[in-house]
Order: structure tokens, then C-alpha cells, then sequence
């Protein structure tokens, strides 16, 4: 894709280009950093922008960034699911793609629900994408990554409707914010509590299911 290399030359170009938008600009943005194309966190970034103007409230732009996520998601799913792994070694390269799927076949629906939550630069889509191409189920897949986005856009989106200014240079200077990484830890500790709630009750599920087939 020859458009992806100006955007990833020119990563806050994205987030300016659709902040007079609005909610509709920042839907579509959510879409698009849902799948390969690298926006390098420009939806965390205009998320906390938008909540922090208060044109609306904070929630509203949490619930489009979770929606529209959860829909670049799904297509970025069904491309992989399509594709197989040939497209994901030619798309994210074969040396990472078999640590990821190393992570998710030894974690499942914990790395994915992890890698929802835990702000850039951790590669969201390739876990997408791996889901897709190890055949995860859809209704788990869909219901982990809105759970995981909603957390994440939430919590970014109330901060910064809280903090404004400051929370933002926080987002793009993540080092000399100690509080903003122990509020990811925090929502890493979640996520992993919410994985393991999920994992104990999906495979149980299942399991009865084909008990009761037999």
C-alpha cells in the first residue's frame, strides 16, 4: 500500500487532517487504526483532544472510538480470516508474526484483551489479525475487543476531559508522566482480571456444548 508510507512519514498529519471532523473524523480514524496502517497512538491523541474541548461529553467520544475500533477490528479479522498466515508473514513480517502467534496460542483471549487496553505501541492489529487467521471465535473476538477499547478510550477520554492540556503532552511524552503509565498498569491489571473471568467461562461453555452433543 503506497498511501501507508506519507502516513507513517507523517504520523500527527492523520490526527490533524480529521480533528475538525469532530466524532465523525475521529470514527474514522478509529477504523483505520484498527487495521495495518500505522497511525502511531493519533487516535489516543485526538480522543483525549476532543474530550478535553467538552464540545460533547466524554463518554460520546470514548463510545465512537470503541465503536468505530471494534468495526476496523472486525474487517482487519475477516481479511485474516480469509487470507490465512501467508498474508499476515507478507503484511507484518514472518520473524514477529510468530512471536505473536506464539503469545496469543499460549494466552488466547488474554493477550488479545491485553493488547486492546495497553496503549501504542503495541501491535493491535497484528493480534487482530492473528485471531483472524487462527480462526478465534467471532462472538468472543468481537466482545473482547469492545470490553478492551472501552476500557481504554474511557479512561482516556475521562482523564482528559478532566485534566485537558496536561493529560494530552502526557500522551505524547509518555516518560515524564509517571502517573499516566500506572494508570496503563492499572488498566493492564484489569484486563488480565477480566481475561481470566472470560477464559473461565467461554472454554466451560464449549465444553458443555459438546457434552451435550454426545
Amino acid at each position: 500500500m503506497d498511501f501507508v508510507k506519507p502516513a507513517a512519514r507523517h504520523p500527527q498529519a492523520i490526527a490533524v487532517l480529521v480533528r475538525h471532523l469532530g466524532g465523525f473524523g475521529l470514527f474514522l480514524l478509529a477504523i483505520v487504526d484498527s487495521s495495518p496502517i500505522p497511525t502511531f497512538g493519533g487516535l489516543d491523541i485526538l480522543t483525549a483532544i476532543l474530550a478535553a474541548r467538552q464540545r460533547e461529553p466524554w463518554y460520546y467520544y470514548a463510545g465512537v472510538a470503541t465503536a468505530g475500533s471494534v468495526i476496523g477490528a472486525y474487517l482487519t479479522f475477516r481479511i485474516a480470516r480469509k487470507a490465512g498466515l501467508d498474508y499476515l508473514n507478507r503484511k507484518f513480517g514472518q520473524r514477529k508474526v510468530a512471536r505473536l502467534l506464539m503469545y496469543f496460542k499460549r494466552w488466547g483471549t488474554g493477550a488479545l484483551l491485553v493488547s486492546t487496553v495497553v496503549p501504542f505501541p503495541f501491535p493491535t492489529s497484528a493480534f487482530f489479525a492473528i485471531a483472524g487467521a487462527l480462526d478465534y471465535p467471532l462472538r468472543t473476538f468481537i466482545i473482547v475487543v469492545a470490553l478492551g477499547r472501552a476500557v481504554r478510550y474511557g479512561a482516556i477520554a475521562a482523564i482528559a476531559s478532566h485534566y485537558g492540556r496536561r493529560f494530552i503532552v502526557g500522551l505524547r511524552h509518555p516518560g515524564r508522566h509517571s502517573g499516566l503509565l500506572l494508570a496503563i498498569a492499572a488498566a493492564v491489571v484489569i484486563a488480565m482480571t477480566a481475561a481470566i473471568m472470560l477464559r473461565k467461562r467461554f472454554p466451560s461453555r464449549r465444553h458443555a456444548v459438546k457434552t451435550g452433543a454426545t
